[in-house]
């Protein structure tokens, strides 16, 4: 895993490699007190003639910076962040999975490690980065999931927290997502704290809405983390003929919708089967697999693992 600090002076220092295992932190750290603490996720992947491919990781480390200015942190450069990615995956090239067969999950921690016992910034900071290969979270094509609509809980509010990756944004939701598995149901999907009644997102994944040849999803207006695949998928879709509108999209059109679909760093592409609202269950086409998720995932997938062009400069090779 890898390693580096940084103190008073918001420069980090020129990071090491050490073996994977138990890190020291002060009880009174910030990170642990304080909840000052960001991460992020991104997968590394094997193409077929033995390389290793990242996506986007600048991305990753400009959304760990963002986040890191909105909890008063330093935060390592873009240089500096997809640097020390560089360094972990090569470190840990032995546990990329064979190409089609999985990927290497790559998890970067921001964190106040310096105690600190008054509410305050902590006096030091450290940046790690661990890894771990992980299959193909759907084994034979895609598999839809059935969500829930959260009507007593919510994620995120104006002028919060809910944009960037901080650590208390997903310990907040555990106890929603406990209780919708317990009933049954795959995930949570969040609607606004204000109105209460347009889309946010899933626990863990952004929410998207198709319509004929219209895809809609929630606009970013600081309640909702700007997901990577997120952005990934709007781009594709639009080189790829669609309408994608991002804006205010309500329960009404959800439940309206021709198919539903998610996506974040595990899944990718994952399409709703049904949505839940209020009592009432309405379950789409197809059970949810529908062609524009299909085709998507795809699309998406193909680039990740190198198995088409990359025009967009997306990819970043490993040698």
């Amino acid at each position: 895993m890898y390693i580096s600090k940084c103190a008073g002076d918001g420069i980090f220092s020129k990071g090491k490699l050490d073996p994977f295992g138990d890190i020291k932190l002060s009880p009174s750290s910030g990170v642990l007190n304080y909840g000052q603490g960001l991460f992020e996720g991104l997968k590394a992947y094997r193409k077929e003639d033995g390389s290793i491919l990242l996506f986007r990781p600048d991305e990753n480390a400009k959304r760990m910076i963002m986040g890191a200015e909105r909890l008063c942190m330093p935060s390592p450069t873009v240089d500096q962040f997809v640097e020390a990615v560089k360094l972990t995956v090569l470190a840990n090239k032995r546990w990329v999975p064979p190409a089609g067969k999985g990927s290497l999950y790559i998890r970067p921690l921001l964190m106040g490690s310096g105690p600190v016992l008054g509410l305050a910034p902590a006096p030091e900071y450290t940046f790690l980065i661990y890894v771990s290969p992980v299959g193909n979270y759907f084994k034979e094509g895609l598999a839809p999931i059935n969500l829930v609509v959260a009507t007593e809980y919510h994620r995120a509010t104006p002028g919060g927290t809910g944009c960037v990756k901080t650590i208390g944004n997903y310990a907040s939701v555990l106890k929603a997502q406990a209780e919708a598995k317990a009933k049954g149901y795959s995930d949570v999907l969040y609607l606004d704290s204000v109105n209460k009644k347009y889309l946010e997102e899933v626990s863990s994944c952004n929410i998207f809405v198709v319509k004929g040849n219209t895809i809609l999803t929630p606009a970013i207006k600081g309640t909702i983390l700007p997901g990577i695949t997120r952005k990934s998928i709007i781009d594709v879709a639009r080189l790829q003929g669609f309408q994608v509108e991002e804006r205010l999209v309500s329960v009404e059109e959800l439940l309206d919708a021709d198919e539903v679909f998610c996506t974040g760093t595990a899944v990718v592409v994952s399409p709703v089967g049904s949505i839940t609202y209020l009592g009432k269950r309405v379950e789409y086409k197809n059970n949810g697999i529908g062609k524009v998720s299909q085709q998507l995932y795809s699309a998406l997938t193909r680039l990740q693992m190198g198995l088409a062009d990359d025009n967009l400069g997306w990819t970043l090779s490993l040698d």
